[in-house]
């Protein structure tokens, strides 16, 4: 496999797993609408099963919008090529983890084959706003970070 399509591979693990989010957001928000509507008419002013309900369905409205703006993103770099540097939608790969600099989406895996098995890889989606993304910003392959107290060296840029 090469570059790009590693690199896709990668993108695509974490598109997957934005998009999962996405519709389990959008079914709980459903439910919560749908547990509103069946509730029946307001009982009272001060209803608070009704008022539980709404805030419940505006909640993971705002899971969804979020998970949607990120699954815009990912999209977006499916088309880039790889880099060289460590920037916005890099695949940064250090001798101790996997970074993918795009969006704050935490851990997730990619399927990876190695002779005779399936296994999965483990990297972290960061955003720009977290202290590892700024440690990581500008370098390239070859070159050290120290963050909380570990230094790594990167070891390969998708």
């Amino acid at each position: 496999m090469n570059r790009q399509q590693r690199r896709i591979q990668i993108i695509q693990a974490c598109l997957d797993q934005q998009k999962e989010l996405a519709d389990t957001a959008k079914r709980e928000m459903d439910s919560a609408q749908q547990q509103s509507n069946d509730y029946g008419a307001n009982v009272d002013r001060y209803d608070s099963y009704r008022t539980k309900m709404m805030r419940t369905r505006d909640m993971y409205a705002k899971q969804l919008s979020h998970a949607n703006a990120g699954i815009r993103v990912l999209q977006s770099l499916l088309a880039a090529p790889p880099m060289e540097k460590a920037d916005h939608g890099a695949i940064v790969i250090t001798d101790k983890q996997r970074f993918f600099l795009s969006i704050g989406a935490g851990k997730f895996l990619v399927p990876h084959r190695a002779p005779e098995q399936l296994t999965q890889e483990v990297y972290f989606a960061i955003s720009a706003q977290t202290p590892v993304y700024l440690a990581l910003k500008g370098k390239a392959a070859g070159d050290t970070f120290t963050f909380n107290g570990v230094t790594q060296t990167i070891i390969e840029i998708l």
